[in-house]
């Protein structure tokens, strides 16, 4: 079992990297880069060659290209100290076009062209655009620069190298004094009375590495990261893995005593607050809140993430599923060909037949007739505005469950070995007990944990129609925005819900039947 978990495992990771490989080939390769720029309101301001800049620059931002400008590279060899601060100045302006260049700056501009045909990139030099023969036009600035396209292979390495981060105590790069980790059985943010363990550190990205607090799961912690992608769009610099945990709603304030012992209502939530460099100096608006440059903190939130709202919904419509469903498909099994066995089918034909969209606003149509909510709202302290997206997620899978759980049951009621076990004495108790519904359960098992996981992704459908701010309309809200960081970053995601669930799927089967077994036998 050991080594099928293991072998089964490794071919997970393996198909998950394909799959994000060809979800990176289809995005970089072969749709149109010039997409994302349909929906982009600064690219309409830009003109000229800062048009083409920015072109080049946002293609950067989303992974397309390899992207070095002229003063990028000066400003490399300041840093390597083959050039000082004030030869930057004197050779960093190039002129209207490559002949006006004065002889000091062709030398580093050739220096430029050489560093760059070295390492694969393709120099562009923009020649300035002269509104009147002494003019230059709005945006029409001179301009000098490399590209190259990143290829797929290092895009892979990339981001799964830097998919989990560890922070560590020299995560700051700023001098923080002395580094380290301490642990405290009374957390300072309660004023040192109540019992919260916490680590804090200091040197490391977060204050916080591990904390407990009122909010479920009560321990929390921020010592690994998972780094899915970065947002370009859909919420734009905000990290995928972010958008999918952070709270939502209205902000919620409570008294918070700082680190200076200033005590104010705030939505703060100091346990969140991450190394901010230089967030202290001059007149910094922090000064008599923080001792320390760990101020960038996030907001205490009404409602929950949008994985929150799409499990929640999720996880009570797989619930209510089983148990309705397969209560209801033992029955119709057992009343085959009776009137409970026709309108058991007649319901399975009709959600099945009927597409999903269809039955979800009939069902919203007869909600709102009965004074439920037919909007969700995440400020709204009422929870009736659950009910009308849980059925829909349920009744669908109801009718899955007793469609299959029917069948099954009824290809075992015919089996060679029940007419021997009945012809053996066994009562029809029995036979139905251990053998029929424990065989015909076996396939419907296997499905438990991919219902249970598939609640962390959501129902793109569902939430859309009753407006829920959940995980479902992430993907499509990416591929509509052009969004490559969350498509491929939901993509990874989605992947390994579905590797996971079909590993677990066969490990319940086994649990459930001792016969099933994933160990290879010499023969």
């Amino acid at each position: 079992m050991t080594k099928y978990l293991l072998r089964r495992i490794l071919h997970g990771i393996v198909s998950i990297c394909i799959v994000v490989g060809i979800v990176m080939i289809m995005i970089y390769s072969m749709l149109d880069r010039n997409q994302i720029f349909a929906s982009d309101p600064q690219y309409s301001k830009v003109s000229n060659n800062d048009k083409t800049v920015y072109k080049y620059r946002t293609w950067k931002e989303y992974g397309y290209i390899d992207y070095i400008t002229y003063s990028d590279y000066l400003q490399k060899l300041v840093t390597d100290g083959v050039i000082d601060q004030d030869t930057f100045s004197k050779v960093s302006t190039i002129g209207r076009k490559a002949e006006n260049d004065k002889d000091e700056v062709k030398e580093y501009v050739t220096g430029f062209e050489e560093y760059c045909t070295a390492n694969g990139y393709t120099v562009i030099r923009l020649n300035a655009i002269m509104q009147t023969p002494k003019k230059v036009a709005p945006g029409g600035q001179a301009k000098l620069f490399a590209y190259r396209d990143r290829p797929l292979y290092l895009r892979l390495v990339n981001y799964f190298s830097h998919l989990v981060t560890v922070d560590t105590i020299h995560s700051v790069t700023d001098d923080v004094g002395e580094r380290g980790l301490s642990f405290t059985l009374h957390d300072p943010l309660y004023g040192g009375e109540k019992f919260s363990p916490a680590i804090m550190g200091n040197g490391t990205s977060h204050k916080y590495l591990l904390y407990c607090d009122d909010n479920f799961p009560y321990l929390h912690q921020n010592l690994f990261s998972i780094n899915l992608g970065k947002s370009y769009s859909v919420n734009k610099n905000i990290e995928v893995t972010t958008t999918m945990t952070r709270s939502q709603g209205s902000f919620v304030s409570r008294p918070v005593t700082y680190p200076t012992g200033l005590t104010e209502i705030s939505a703060d939530d100091l346990h969140t607050a991450i190394y901010q460099s230089g967030s202290l100096e001059g007149n910094a608006i922090n000064k008599d809140r923080f001792v320390d440059n760990y101020t960038s903190v996030l907001t205490n939130k009404s409602g929950m993430s949008r994985m929150g709202y799409s499990f929640t919904i999720g996880i009570i419509a797989v619930c209510l599923a089983y148990l309705l469903g397969v209560p209801l498909g033992i029955l119709v099994a057992l009343k085959k060909d009776k009137l409970v066995d026709k309108i058991g089918t007649a319901y399975i034909v009709f959600i099945m037949a009927v597409p999903s969209l269809s039955y979800i606003l009939i069902f919203k149509a007869l909600g709102n007739m009965a004074g439920l909510p037919t909007t969700f709202i995440m400020d709204s302290a009422s929870k009736l505005m659950f009910v009308l997206p849980i059925i829909s997620l349920a009744l669908p899978s109801i009718g899955s469950l007793m469609r299959w759980l029917r069948r099954y049951m009824i290809d075992q009621m015919n089996s060679d070995y029940v007419k021997f076990a009945r012809s053996g004495g066994l009562s029809e108790g029995e036979i139905f007990s251990k053998h029929i519904l424990k065989n015909a359960a076996i396939p419907i098992v296997h499905g438990i944990p991919g219902s249970i996981l598939g609640a962390l992704t959501g129902a793109f459908i569902t939430e859309r129609v009753y407006v829920v701010p959940g995980i479902g309309g992430l993907l499509i809200n990416a591929i509509n925005a052009y969004d490559n960081g969350v498509i491929v970053g939901v993509t990874l995601f989605y992947a390994s819900i579905s590797v996971l669930s079909m590993i677990l799927g066969d490990v319940l089967m086994s649990m459930v039947d001792p016969r099933i077994s994933f160990t290879a036998k010499a023969r």
